[in-house]
């Protein structure tokens, strides 16, 4: 997968940097974004981390597209799950028998 086509996040997702990470991302809702945003390097997140991975995937889908989420750290899982949109971010695991 190219650069073009993967981002890698690293960091932290909380209230304090994602605006900034969300006004460098804003073009992606014209001019379309990557189709894999990599979170291995997240170290921290919070609620409104979930809030921006929930608007990069509306960005996608506004153009018939979508974005996959890879290394989502568990508290983020968490807190999507928490939140009851994990599915809708492709977060939710098949369940196990």
């Amino acid at each position: 997968m190219s650069d073009t086509e993967r981002y890698r996040v690293d960091g932290a997702l909380t209230k304090d940097e994602v605006p900034a990470l969300w006004r460098t991302t804003r073009g992606w809702r014209t001019d379309g974004g990557p189709a894999c945003i990599d979170l291995a390097d997240v170290e921290q997140a919070d609620a409104s981390g979930v809030a921006l991975l929930l608007e990069w995937a509306a960005w996608a889908r506004e153009r018939g597209q979508t974005v996959r989420f890879d290394h989502v750290p568990e508290g983020l899982r968490t807190i999507a799950a928490l939140s009851q949109v994990d599915e809708l971010l492709g977060l939710k695991e098949a369940p196990t028998e």
